[in-house]
């Protein structure tokens, strides 16, 4: 399997750190995500049922009238090429892997763009998939744009799957809020925002016909009671989330300008993550890790993603690490 970020046991074991001692910022994960309140009991005996409000809480949410509930967005990253016979696939690089995996073990041919030749490269794919805004790089794409590339390759019977993992905190800009139509896949995922990637809950919004593919290849039940009982209350919750939309650009930029004061200035980022390109990324990941900072290693291109401290002890944790770089 792919690597990802949130391998906190290993490092522990790797860097002999206890797990209490680490600040994990490997993951592009709000720290300070949704706060869950007490479960039911019923939750833990009863089957999920899907009538229980989780899709119109979704549907208010996204402002999206076909949506359907998913185990994660990864669950539809894997199904999705399954929907498809053998065609060319676009995608970019960097970018979350697991979406070209998914159709490579699937016998479907995987195209590389350049991300600035994507209008170029239109005519030679049937599908074309982005993440937006992109992960790890931060690279945002607006809706006029996204809409422009679904068009050239829809008219040709193909899909544009927009991968908006991140996009809570502009949800002006999520295609989302267009009406439902053939060849445009979007998925959504509470993971990030809301911080809570342990219950394995997302959504994918599109036409009717191809959630109900989607659905009868996931089967009966694919989210458990307790995730949806979660997920219905914090797509609920909307004060909290616009405290949220507040508060994440604000620390976003605290760690943009901390990285740059030690002299690791971002090439890219969003609310959740800042990302620096740099060819001592794997020594710079390693001297952090060896004082309890764990972040986010990438090979090609070297490069590092940080993601957010939880709270003020780890921001000073991450600057005295920071520091002892120079």
């Amino acid at each position: 399997m792919l690597e990802h970020g949130g391998h906190l046991r290993a490092a522990a074991n790797q860097y002999d750190i206890p797990l209490t001692e680490w600040t994990d910022l490997s993951t592009g994960i709000n720290p300070d995500g949704w706060p869950i309140p007490p479960i039911p009991v019923e939750c833990w005996q009863r089957l999920p049922e899907t009538d229980d409000g989780l899709v119109s809480a979704a549907q208010d949410y996204y402002q999206a009238s076909s949506i359907l509930p998913v185990a994660g967005s990864q669950a539809a990253i894997q199904t999705l090429p399954h929907l498809r016979p053998c065609c060319r696939v676009g995608v970019l690089h960097p970018a979350y892997a697991e979406h070209a995996e998914s159709w490579r073990k699937n016998g479907h041919h995987i195209v590389v763009i350049d991300p600035k030749r994507i209008e170029a490269s239109l005519a030679e794919l049937d599908v074309l998939i982005l993440i937006n805004p992109n992960n790890p790089t931060g690279q945002a794409y607006s809706r006029t744009q996204l809409l422009h590339w679904h068009q050239s390759l829809q008219r040709r019977g193909g899909w544009l799957i927009v991968d908006e993992a991140f996009i809570d905190c502009q949800p002006q800009n999520s295609l989302a809020l267009e009406p439902a139509q053939p060849g445009l896949i979007v998925l959504r995922s509470i993971g990030k925002f809301f911080g809570l990637a342990g219950i394995r809950c997302g959504f994918v919004i599109g036409a009717a016909d191809l959630l109900q593919q989607l659905n009868e290849k996931f089967g009966p039940w694919p989210i458990s009671h307790p995730t949806r009982y979660i997920a219905i209350a914090a797509l609920q919750d909307k004060r909290w989330q616009q405290q949220t939309r507040e508060k994440l650009p604000l620390q976003a930029e605290r760690l943009h300008r901390l990285l740059s004061k030690y002299g690791l200035p971002p090439e890219g980022g969003c609310e959740l993550f800042q990302w620096l390109k740099t060819e001592q990324a794997s020594d710079i990941h390693h001297r952090l890790a060896k004082q309890g900072i764990l972040t986010r290693l990438f090979e090609q291109p070297s490069s590092i993603r940080f993601g957010l401290p939880a709270h003020q002890r780890q921001w000073l944790a991450l600057e005295m690490a920071l520091a002892s770089l120079s």
